[in-house]
């Protein structure tokens, strides 16, 4: 399809074209390719990079479908035991994290609301008994659930999924990585009317292959762009400090060339997270700290801070390596690299969302040798590694260290052993 087609040309109900955001009207590469077979009603795996669309591309499908085509017959009685589920709930999107959920619903709710749909989300960090009661007021024809929550709910026979038609995995093999496998056949087991399946996801490990090939043995496959490649737009720099200036190296970043930026720092740790935060804020650079040990409203208070621009720098763990699209973030720094190569690929796709650019920045040391490696055997990229000013290098590389120890190995087991020989002569 040529790059100037617009919405108007899937012949989309038109309550939908008007609710399209004005930035929204040229579909994207994936978006033109996996339409025609999602509004057709087949089951769809998706390969595409971050930022790329996907949430449109399953989203305005679901919509579409469930505007136009009536719901799953059956027996009323049959459906549900709970007293507000009966029948509404026809779509299912599972996500791996609440922070994904959210940003789904944020992109959706007006759509759907465009067509007389309603949308909800059910997530573990709120309580449950409340997010029943909010169901039992408005029951939902599609709802966003990480698989966890879902599954409770299903247990304690709160809902219904025997009407559920069309079923979606966004990050589907990130869900697959996170032990997710078992809940999601048992998700699905619960689905009897299942009529669709589609699935999303910017990485594909080999490994993972077999079990998507499992979930969706018909699946028509599109892949958009090279697999495992980093979106386009985004310039990527790798410096090489040593591993205890990180943290200094970071801050003198902040104030020198990614001054007054807005930056999402990914850490591995999530006490590591917490600590980095505090140096930033005694640095005078304003920061907070996001991972899974934090409690929903500081979770969201924390992603709100940073997407309305109210502080500068968040520290996060891979919570929001998936998914999460902060508008127009310009820069994304990597202060510990993944021990993943795909989680990279997810970091640094935070940035040059839609069509837009921007910088990832990482700071390597020696001992993350095999993990850049990896990395640039997945994207193809040669990220050489460069000097930062006033950071000089004096670690040295892991192979040099090991190759310095066995000496003083020796040298400590001959001194432990004239002190066992001293000590018997004394005794």
């Amino acid at each position: 399809m040529p790059e100037s087609l617009t919405f108007s040309a899937f012949n989309l109900h038109p309550s939908l074209l008007s609710a399209l955001p004005a930035q929204f009207q040229v579909p994207t590469p994936v978006q033109q390719q996996t339409l025609p077979s999602i509004m057709g009603g087949q089951d769809v795996l998706a390969l595409a990079p971050t930022g790329s669309g996907k949430t449109l591309a399953f989203g305005l499908g679901l919509l579409q479908q469930l505007t136009v085509q009536p719901p799953a017959m059956g027996n009323e009685s049959t459906l549900t035991t709970a007293p507000y589920s009966r029948a509404h709930m026809r779509a299912v999107v599972i996500v791996p994290t609440r922070e994904l959920a959210a940003q789904i619903s944020e992109v959706l709710t007006p759509l759907a609301q465009s067509v007389s749909l309603t949308l909800t989300t059910l997530c573990g960090g709120v309580d449950l008994e409340l997010q029943v009661a909010d169901f039992n007021r408005q029951p939902a024809q599609i709802v966003i659930a990480t698989p966890g929550r879902l599954l409770d709910l299903l247990r304690q026979k709160l809902i219904s999924l025997k009407a559920v038609q069309h079923l979606v995995l966004d990050e589907a093999d990130r869900l697959l990585e996170m032990g997710f496998w078992p809940d999601i056949q048992k998700l699905m087991a619960a689905m009897p009317a299942l009529q669709q399946q589609l699935l999303f996801s910017a990485t594909l490990p080999a490994e993972l292959a077999e079990q998507l090939t499992q979930l969706v043995p018909n699946a028509h496959r599109f892949a958009v762009g090279s697999q495992n490649s980093v979106v386009e737009g985004v310039s990527q720099t790798c410096y090489l400090v040593n591993k205890g200036s990180k943290a200094q190296a970071l801050i003198a970043l902040l104030k020198g060339q990614l001054t007054r930026q807005q930056v999402l720092v990914f850490i591995n740790a999530r006490d590591s997270a917490d600590a980095v935060a505090k140096k930033l804020n005694k640095a005078g650079i304003q920061a907070l700290a996001l991972h899974g040990e934090k409690d929903q409203a500081e979770r969201e208070q924390a992603l709100l801070a940073f997407k309305h621009g109210d502080i500068n720098v968040l520290v996060a763990t891979d919570l929001l390596a998936r998914g999460i699209d902060v508008t127009a973030l310009p820069v994304v720094v990597n202060l510990d690299l993944p021990p993943s190569a795909p989680v990279y690929v997810h970091r640094v796709g935070r940035t040059a969302r839609a069509g837009l650019t921007g910088a990832a920045v990482s700071l390597v040391c020696h001992g993350e040798a095999s993990a850049l490696a990896a990395i640039r055997e997945l994207t193809g990229e040669a990220l050489p590694l460069l000097p930062l000013a006033g950071f000089p290098v004096t670690d040295q590389p892991a192979s040099e260290a090991r190759s310095k120890r066995p000496p003083r190995d020796k040298q400590a087991n001959r001194r432990n052993a004239n002190k066992r020989r001293n000590k018997s002569v004394r005794d």
